[in-house]
C-alpha cells in the first residue's frame, strides 16, 4: 500500500511539474497489439487529439466509464478524436475480447501482454489511467481514476477547436 502511495505522489507531482513549468512531454512512440494481432504504433494517431486509456475488464470504474466515454469518441470522431483503450497484461485475452464484442466499443482496444506500454507510460499499475494527448502528441492531462467527464469533454472540445 505504500508502495502506490509513493507511486501516486511520484506521477502527481510529475504532472504537477510538467503544468508549472508550462511544458507538455511528448507522448511515448509505444508499440501496441491490437486485438487482431497486428501491431501499430501510437504515432499512428497523430495529427488526432487521443486519449490513450488503461483499463482492465476487472475494474468496476473501467467498466463504468466506457459508456460515457464511448459516447465521447462518437460525438467528437468527426472532428478528429480518437481513443485507445489498452487492456492490462493481468486481463485474460479472452475477457477482453468478449467484453468489446458485447459493449461494440467503436474505438482502438489493444492488449498490453508484456506491461510495455504501460511501463512507456510511467509505469502504469492502477486502472483507469488515462493520457489525452494533443494533435502534436504532447500530453496534455493525465487522470487517475474516472475523469470528471464534463471537464474532460470541454477539454477535448477546446484542443480540437485550437488544432483545427
Amino acid at each position: 500500500m505504500k508502495k502506490i502511495a509513493a507511486i501516486l505522489i511520484l506521477a502527481a507531482l510529475a504532472v504537477a511539474g510538467w503544468l508549472w513549468l508550462g511544458q507538455e512531454p511528448a507522448a511515448p512512440q509505444a508499440r501496441i497489439t491490437l486485438l487482431d494481432g497486428k501491431t501499430s504504433s501510437l504515432s499512428a494517431w497523430r495529427g488526432k487529439v487521443v486519449l490513450v486509456n488503461f483499463w482492465a475488464t476487472t475494474c468496476t470504474t473501467c467498466v463504468s466509464e466506457m459508456p460515457r466515454l464511448t459516447a465521447i469518441y462518437r460525438k467528437y470522431a468527426p472532428q478528429g478524436y480518437d481513443m485507445v483503450a489498452v487492456a492490462m497484461d493481468y486481463d485474460p485475452p479472452g475477457y477482453v475480447q468478449t467484453f468489446v464484442q458485447e459493449k461494440r466499443l467503436p474505438f482502438t482496444v489493444a492488449r498490453d501482454d508484456k506491461g510495455e506500454v504501460a511501463q512507456a507510460f510511467g509505469g502504469v499499475r492502477l486502472t483507469p489511467t488515462s493520457f489525452l494527448i494533443d494533435r502534436q502528441g504532447r500530453i496534455v492531462q493525465q487522470y487517475l481514476g474516472a475523469p470528471d467527464f464534463d471537464k474532460f469533454e470541454q477539454t477535448v472540445a477546446r484542443l480540437l477547436r485550437a488544432s483545427a
